[in-house]
């Protein structure tokens, strides 16, 4: 247990000391013109996949959880 709350404390002081310009894809001014995007695009809904996978994952750690308890 005091291995996992190490790499959790060392993941969140990572995320919080990164900087705000490493996560661009593209910096800069673009070089070419693509396709000009719609005045009202189309609403997706994203709740219904999202969930899923969260449900998926929170299944998934309660199971490595169990298994590590029992050995």
């Amino acid at each position: 247990m005091k291995i996992i709350t190490r790499k959790l404390g060392l993941l969140a002081l990572l995320v919080a000391l990164a900087p705000a310009g490493v996560a661009l894809a593209q910096s800069g001014t673009p070089t070419t013109t693509g396709p000009t995007p719609q005045a009202d695009p189309t609403p997706v809904p994203l709740d219904g996949g999202a969930s899923l996978l969260l449900a998926a994952g929170v299944g998934l750690g309660l199971k490595k959880l169990r298994a590590r308890r029992r050995a």
